[in-house]
């Protein structure tokens, strides 16, 4: 077992339908950092992330823990990788709670009623969170950025050691987004391992590894805080972008294109 990779791909192919997404990938994600996975739209983002959660056949093979993926069975994989999707969907006749006891669900046996440990792992990530209060409204009910909340909380009640998120900030607030960066670094700071698609390139830039995906091609893979890190991110999306340092942060922001000069005859 590799103790410092948590999760690695090495494929020459990935197809959705006859296109293809991702091509020439070989990348490692270390344990216990919190890896995010920027690049334009179209990149193959979240493609990747679905390889790694083994939700996407590719032409190559993936491993957790140095042990190639399809080798677990599916309940002891399901506890060793929680995964939060974009849009997900199908709950909402549930209440906020019942849907964050959904994640407990690899550590029941089959229609066995919820222990004590399984509802005090739902408190505990409703609390994270701060969804508590909505514990009985129905999710169908909830507003976006209330809904994404309690689905991260289902995410976090799984309890593994690995969590993936395709783009977890969608509908959140400025403070919500805050505390989902301190619920990440909590799980960093216990040893977990986190890998998040980000479209928020300021909070990307607070991870441990960006991993910068262009034209369905692994374009750098570095530490955040590395000047080749950001030379990267900024050629990803062709210099239309500046990194800036702001006190002890790391932020992008958009360079705005420069106005043609026009010349009188």
């Amino acid at each position: 077992m590799t103790d410092s990779i948590a999760v690695s791909a090495r494929s020459t192919a990935t197809r959705i339908g006859k296109a293809l997404i991702l091509h020439g990938i070989d990348v490692r994600i270390a344990a216990g950092r919190w890896t995010a996975i920027v690049g334009p739209n179209g990149a193959g983002k979240s493609t990747l992330l679905r390889v790694l959660a083994g939700l996407l056949p590719t032409d190559g093979t993936v491993q957790l823990h140095g042990r190639p993926l399809a080798d677990w069975p599916a309940r002891e994989r399901a506890r060793q990788l929680a995964w939060l999707g974009q849009a997900e969907g199908g709950s909402d006749d549930l209440s906020a709670y019942d849907v964050v006891m959904l994640g407990r669900l690899p550590h029941r046996a089959w229609l066995a009623p919820a222990s004590d440990a399984d509802h005090a792992a739902v408190r505990q990530a409703l609390a994270a969170m701060q969804v508590a209060h909505l514990q009985t409204r129905r999710l169908g009910e909830l507003s976006g950025g209330e809904r994404q909340r309690v689905l991260l909380a289902r995410a976090l009640a799984v309890q593994a050691p690995l969590l993936l998120m395709d783009e977890p900030l969608a509908h959140l607030d400025p403070p919500h987004q805050a505390d989902w960066l301190a619920v990440v670094r909590a799980q960093v700071a216990a040893g977990g391992t986190v890998v998040s698609v980000l479209h928020e390139l300021g909070m990307a830039l607070q991870a441990d590894e960006l991993l910068i995906v262009k034209d369905g091609g692994i374009a750098h893979h570095g530490p955040c805080a590395s000047p080749s890190t950001h030379r990267a991110l900024q050629a990803a999306f062709d210099w239309r972008i500046g990194v800036y340092q702001v006190k002890d942060r790391w932020v992008a922001l958009p360079r705005l294109p420069q106005p043609e000069h026009e010349h009188a005859d």
